[in-house]
């Protein structure tokens, strides 16, 4: 090789280095060749550019891919139902508190039969009643005011009797709200609790009717008896035929 070739292979060879070295700055060659094999730097970059823009959005819809399934399982917790129900201890002990207001005795809550009754035992004493008449009364009376006490601590039990159920259910309600999985099962919780306080209401309601059925009805007996009271004393001031005497014999002929 003459020393003019050398010194252009030499050349060729530092502009290489130099296309390579200078990055963008200096403009590649559109293709080498080495051992038959065209190399194209230029493309070569573009592919791998291409590949890595490829690799992004792939991994962009992976991403989305799993956002949407966590998405479809939270809903699904959202929606699923709470597994525990106190609906039907709630149920039974209203019908407890229910039935010892139906078994009330002597007058029940029904308003045409209390005023029925009124009407018969505690409106104005008749004057044309006998005196054993108005004993009867009075006794009826008195036995529908200690009925109406003895109903009244009847519902009174009966209601103490439901706390213990109370108890059970409200902690396994708040415990079921506390590890809800999903809106819909905490919302349910809530309003169970809701529907207990609701009953417990409805105890406390059927609590203070029972007593003012009593006190009622303990009122009605004192206003009857004065009542009674005024017409006997009357009866018994009233100016009667008086003495007659008469023949009375002793002893026997």
């Amino acid at each position: 090789m003459t020393p003019r070739r050398s010194r252009a292979a030499r050349l060729v060879a530092a502009l290489l280095a130099a296309t390579v070295a200078g990055g963008p700055f200096i403009a590649a060659p559109a293709h080498a060749q080495f051992g038959g094999i065209v190399f194209d730097p230029s493309n070569y970059a573009q592919n791998v550019l291409t590949a890595a823009r490829s690799l992004q959005q792939v991994t962009n819809q992976i991403t989305a891919l799993q956002n949407q399934a966590q998405m479809l399982i939270n809903q699904a917790r959202n929606l699923a139902n709470l597994p525990y129900s106190s609906l039907q201890q709630l149920q039974q002990s209203v019908q407890r508190t229910q039935q010892l207001l139906q078994q009330a005795q002597n007058i029940a809550y029904d308003v045409q039969q209390i005023d029925q009754i009124f009407q018969q035992k505690y409106a104005n004493v008749s004057m044309s009643a006998s005196d054993a008449q108005l004993v009867a009364d009075a006794r009826s009376r008195w036995q529908n005011t200690v009925g109406s006490l003895q109903d009244a601590m009847r519902v009174q039990a009966g209601v103490v009797g439901n706390i213990d159920t109370n108890r059970t259910q409200m902690s396994a309600l708040v415990n079921a709200s506390q590890s809800a999985t999903g809106a819909l099962q905490a919302t349910q919780a809530g309003n169970q609790l809701l529907a207990l306080q609701a009953q417990q209401l409805a105890d406390l309601t059927a609590v203070v009717s029972a007593n003012g059925r009593a006190q009622a009805l303990s009122d009605a007996e004192r206003a009857a008896a004065a009542e009674q009271g005024r017409e006997q004393r009357r009866r018994f001031l009233t100016p009667g035929a008086g003495y007659q005497p008469g023949n009375a014999q002793m002893f026997h002929n």
